[in-house]
């Protein structure tokens, strides 16, 4: 899980730059204030936890690692952002408030894998 963790930390980490500049450039005069600022939480958060992601691959390749653990805030970062992340982009993009709704639930899946990493950080030799 390692390289896949690695791997998708980077491509995440590299559209949030992209949602980020595309927000501030292509954005700026279609959007009211609001959505704007949705959106771009959005692209913060992704970031966030795409370096949440990149510390947990390369926690994965510590000796003794609780992988299981690990795995699991890996997984709960990537569901969470596209989650968290996807649901602010598309309710930005389309304003469809019902997409609103979605949003905690990535939310809660993010602190899911923070609590994963909280964990793990105490089963570590």
């Amino acid at each position: 899980m390692i390289n896949a963790f690695l791997a998708i930390a980077a491509v995440l980490g590299g559209l949030s730059v992209a949602g980020g500049a595309f927000a501030a450039h292509a954005l700026e005069n279609r959007l009211t204030e609001r959505m704007l600022a949705v959106f771009e939480t959005g692209a913060r958060y992704q970031m966030y936890h795409a370096i949440a992601l990149l510390v947990v691959a390369l926690l994965l390749g510590r000796p003794g690692a609780p992988q299981g653990l690990l795995n699991g805030a890996g997984y709960c970062f990537i569901a969470g952002t596209v989650l968290f992340s996807g649901s602010l982009y598309f309710l930005s993009l389309s304003g469809l408030k019902s997409l609103g709704a979605i949003a905690p639930l990535g939310g809660l899946t993010l602190i899911a894998g923070w609590a994963c990493l909280a964990i793990a950080a105490f089963r570590f030799p």
